[in-house]
C-alpha cells in the first residue's frame, strides 16, 4: 500500500505499486528517465477526472 501524503501543496507518493500489464506496456514505450514526469501527468490528470465526485 503506498503511502500517500500532502505537505504544503505537494502530493507526495511513497512506494505506489500498480499492478496493470496495459499501463506497464504503455510507460515501456518511452525512455526511463521520463517514466516518472509520465507517471506525475498521469496522476494529475487522473485526479482532475475525479474533480467534484467526492460528494457522490
Amino acid at each position: 500500500m503506498a503511502e500517500v501524503k500532502i505537505e504544503s501543496g505537494i502530493l507526495k507518493i511513497v512506494e505506489l505499486d500498480i499492478q496493470d500489464p496495459k499501463v506497464v506496456k504503455i510507460l515501456e514505450e518511452y525512455p526511463p528517465n521520463r517514466w516518472c514526469e509520465i507517471t506525475r501527468r498521469a496522476v494529475k490528470i487522473g485526479l482532475g477526472y475525479l474533480q467534484g465526485g467526492a460528494q457522490d
